[in-house]
């Protein structure tokens, strides 16, 4: 596995991993007596997911023509 495409993974599951841990957060929230901090880091992990979407493509595109064997 080149090293483009190890990063290309490793990107996809930290996103996987950040808006899931937002849903979960958002879910004990609204299913338990959840504070703040649960809505708060709920909002705060989906941006962040949202934010590595986007450095995914970004990173897709500048790299498109380079080979990392």
């Amino acid at each position: 596995m080149s090293l483009k495409a190890f990063h290309l993974v490793f990107i996809a599951i930290s996103t996987i991993m950040a808006v899931g841990f937002g849903g979960w957060c958002i879910a004990q929230f609204f299913t338990q007596d959840g504070g703040a901090g649960y809505i708060v880091s709920g909002i705060l992990s989906a941006l962040a997911g949202a934010g590595l979407v986007v450095y995914g493509i970004r990173f897709a595109r500048k790299w498109k023509d380079v080979s990392f064997i």
